[in-house]
């Protein structure tokens, strides 16, 4: 038996759906007919999906953002707040943008904190003003 034959013709039976759906047992599904309500996602999955997501991030950011100011662990507050949030939920933070771009990292720290997102999510908030401002990566 050839699996990919199998794989072939299990996708042409479920077709492709990007967005989580309900199918006809009502379970919650995705992609080829994943059953995440009884399969879910393993750990190992979960990881390249996050790996995956976190690349789109950093793209996006360095697509978008002038990064030139920012070491390694500045860039990486960027992409976990795109990620999070999404590349447009990162552009809303305009200010915080301009002082990166200027390479005034207090002042982005600052801004960071002076916003819902803030309010959202206190403690990743805090390690990533943090991170930020120092330059250096958090434990």
């Amino acid at each position: 038996m050839s699996i990919m034959n199998t794989v072939e013709q299990i996708k042409k039976h479920e077709g492709y759906r990007r967005y989580p759906y309900y199918c006809t047992g009502g379970k919650l599904t995705i992609g080829y007919g994943r059953n995440l309500d009884n399969k879910g996602v393993d750990q190992e999955e979960a990881e390249y999906l996050l790996a995956q997501d976190v690349q789109n991030a950093l793209a996006g950011v360095k697509r978008r953002i002038n990064v030139s100011h920012c070491n390694e662990a500045r860039l990486a507050v960027l992409t976990n707040m795109a990620f999070n949030l999404g590349l447009q939920g990162v552009m809303g933070f305009k200010r915080m943008l301009g002082h990166v771009e200027q390479g005034k990292f207090e002042e982005a720290a600052l801004e960071m904190l002076d916003s819902r997102w803030a309010k959202q999510v206190p403690n990743r908030a805090q390690e990533l003003a943090q991170q930020m401002l120092s330059g250096e990566w958090q434990s």
